[in-house]
């Protein structure tokens, strides 16, 4: 039956109702079950939509690219698959142009399978070629922004406004777009997964001085990166103090928000803690960058200073 709906759908001779009728038959097929995705993959089904999706490439999509375009987001592409995509800057764009499409579920499904390029192409100029376009990162920061009640939209932004700032050099764009204010905005609504995502987004930004000091601006930054540091993952708290260690190495109005917000009590709960060594590690560095302004009564009480050589001075 798939390989008949997706000979149906990819078939030009017929008719559009009968081929739009063939794509929402598989894409009600792809969400039952992993199983049905897995038949549907087995049958060439991803270039078989790359090719239906990307048949007009103009503004004015048709019912068949946008169904082509939802049924994509249930598979992961391969290597070949990315660069077919990657490296044809007029599928790029057009991909980039649904983000602003009147439907939010258009400009998720756009995000989704943008997200699924960039993590499936090596090419770092391709990479960054899509990550050049002026426009992706305001578009993606609004997905990310899209109401609560629309939880995919939440999920999706992250991967992909993650995905495109890995791209060091475009960085400063997803700033300028508002990723920051999205990020601190939206924190504590993430679940785990897509919170160490994005965390890992938020260290990425500290690492640029745009993004370091739009961090510093928000006031909620410290308390609440000092607040969840040991709250989600291994990985979030790595992160989080990563995060933390950026923005007091950069100003010590932070480092006293720190240690006003409490950081002194979970910085000394992390390194005693089973977390990685790499946590561990920032968590050591920034003990170290803050010891000048710890409470005297917080070190002459803690057993951690007594018998440890990560602050002597």
């Amino acid at each position: 039956m798939v390989r008949s709906l997706l000979n149906q759908a990819g078939s030009e001779s017929n008719t559009r109702h009968a081929r739009l009728s063939a794509l929402r038959r598989l894409r009600g097929l792809a969400r039952d079950s992993d199983k049905n995705r897995l038949v549907i993959s087995t049958h060439n089904a991803r270039e078989v939509l790359l090719g239906i999706l990307f048949s007009e490439t103009n503004p004015n999509s048709s019912e068949l690219n946008l169904e082509s375009l939802a049924i994509l987001t249930s598979f992961p592409l391969s290597e070949s698959e990315c660069l077919l995509v990657s490296s044809d800057p007029d599928r790029i764009s057009y991909v980039i142009s649904l983000l602003s499409h009147s439907s939010i579920d258009v400009r998720v499904n756009s995000a989704s399978l943008l997200e699924n390029v960039l993590a499936g192409t090596r090419s770092p100029e391709h990479r960054a070629e899509i990550s050049n376009h002026d426009e992706v990162f305001d578009r993606i920061v609004g997905i990310l922004n899209y109401p609560l009640t629309y939880p995919r939209a939440m999920k999706v932004g992250i991967k992909a406004l993650f995905a495109l700032c890995l791209v060091k050099q475009h960085r400063h764009k997803a700033v300028e777009a508002g990723a920051v204010e999205a990020l601190i905005d939206r924190l504590a609504d993430f679940e785990k997964c897509d919170a160490e995502r994005a965390l890992a987004t938020v260290e990425l930004l500290c690492r640029i001085p745009q993004g370091c000091a739009a961090f510093a601006s928000h006031a909620l930054t410290v308390p609440l990166l000092v607040k969840i540091i040991l709250k989600i993952s291994d990985r979030a708290t790595e992160y989080a103090a990563g995060a933390l260690l950026s923005l007091c190495s950069a100003a010590e109005r932070l480092q006293r928000e720190a240690v006003t917000a409490g950081v002194l009590t979970q910085l000394l709960l992390l390194v005693q803690s089973d977390c990685t060594e790499r946590a561990k590690r920032k968590a050591q560095m920034l003990l170290k960058l803050l010891r000048d302004s710890w409470p005297e009564k917080s070190t002459r009480n803690s057993d951690y200073f007594a018998c440890s050589d990560v602050i002597r001075f």
